[in-house]
């Protein structure tokens, strides 16, 4: 179904997609205000037949293609636009002019190949019957800028499938990755403040000191995952950061745990959240103490439809062969706040390797890292990726 020369067209507007992500890195922008982003895209883009939404949550963008043979199915394609609080170190001639922040996680490239699936589709628009909805999504790292975006009804009506694209560093040149079912864990975070009596380091019997009690729970939450969760439906729990006291001869007052839980299931996750409460209250209170458990909602499971994940490989099968699509033998514990679409619609995300061609991916450095790099040779591959989804959905829905 898909035309032989999709690729070749995505490489025709190579120059575009790299000077879109050049321009989105060297102003990187956090949270779900990302004004300077979405300038750059509606600048990118304004030459093109597309309808416009905002909406008052977010900086976020929806714009919607009308294909011009007539009515049909409606799809979306999403690109994260917003960055992490990091000091990039790479070096480039276009690395982040703004201190402390940086597209450490390739959503510059994200936005960049989404806006080139939108010239691909729109030069295309008289072959299509239905709707393509763009979804320029800010606020992925942590901040539920999806959850945002639905709820200020910027994606109503909702489509009737859904695609996304996350670039892999360590991963290899130009190989695309999917899975049915689970793909990505849900992500919460804890805190734990255990409450004891400081005193003189000297005479720890006098005082009640938090700290081996916070060391308690450290060991006993890691024995809890083994004991109590199956291995078939893995669950992480990761202790971060530990504080307290002040001085090496002062026993604190209390001490400070922070970490995070990630599960596949919503069952995991909600045993997860009674056991570590049960686990931290109990542990303390058998030391004469206390501990207070907080835990902070993260992003839901990220569960990509079996039928879109077929239409993926097929996409990707036509584009570069039969070598070209990987399927991903497990879930990766990581999170993604595309969740909260594939909660609501059938869809998938994939995952597409940017590793330099003959480059030993293996020890390239991967997101969130100050030194990650991409090869931008590999971004038309997956504009015509995002705008083959939607151009198969849109001819054929999930036919078998």
């Amino acid at each position: 179904m898909l035309q032989h020369d999709l690729l070749e067209q995505a490489r025709g507007f190579s120059d575009a997609i790299i000077a879109l992500r050049r321009a989105i890195h060297a102003e990187p922008e956090l949270g779900l205000h990302t004004p300077r982003t979405r300038d750059k895209v509606r600048l990118a883009l304004s030459h093109l037949p597309l309808e416009w939404r905002e909406g008052p949550s977010t900086t976020g963008l929806v714009a919607t293609l009308k294909g011009r043979a007539g009515p049909g199915r409606r799809v979306l394609l999403r690109g994260d636009m917003d960055a992490l609080p990091m000091t990039e170190e790479t070096g480039l001639p276009f690395a982040s002019t703004i201190a402390g922040a940086m597209h450490a996680c390739g959503h510059d490239t994200h936005t960049a190949m989404l806006a080139g699936a939108a010239e691909v589709l729109c030069a295309r628009a008289d072959s299509l019957a239905g709707e393509v909805q763009f979804m320029f999504q800010p606020g992925e790292e942590g901040f539920h800028g999806a959850r945002f975006m639905l709820d200020d009804g910027m994606i109503d009506p909702l489509p009737d499938a859904a695609f996304a694209l996350h670039i892999m560093p360590n991963s290899p040149h130009g190989l695309i990755a999917g899975r049915a079912g689970p793909l990505l864990a849900s992500a919460d975070q804890f805190d734990i403040a255990v409450k004891g009596r400081g005193g003189h380091a000297s005479m720890p019997h006098d005082a009640l000191d938090p700290v081996p009690v916070a060391c308690e729970i450290v060991t006993a939450l890691q024995a809890m995952v083994t004991r109590r969760f199956p291995v078939s439906d893995p669950v992480v729990a990761t202790v971060a950061r530990i504080e307290a006291g002040t001085a090496h001869n002062v026993i604190a007052d209390f001490a400070a745990l922070k970490g995070t839980l990630r599960t596949l299931s919503p069952t995991n996750r909600a045993r997860l959240h009674e056991a570590l409460d049960q686990l931290a209250t109990h542990i303390a209170a058998a030391h004469g103490m206390t501990a207070q458990v907080t835990i902070t909602p993260g992003f839901p499971v990220t569960v990509c439809d079996g039928r879109a994940v077929d239409l993926g490989e097929k996409v990707v099968r036509g584009l570069t062969g039969d070598r070209g699509f990987h399927r991903l033998d497990h879930p990766i514990m990581g999170a993604e706040d595309f969740s909260y679409v594939l909660e609501k619609v059938p869809g998938a995300m994939f995952f597409l390797g940017v590793a330099h061609e003959g480059a030993d991916w293996r020890s390239c450095c991967s997101i969130h890292s100050t030194r990650m790099m991409v090869d931008e040779s590999v971004l038309p591959l997956g504009t015509a990726l995002l705008a083959g989804c939607a151009m198969r959905f849109l001819a054929e829905g999930f036919a078998a």
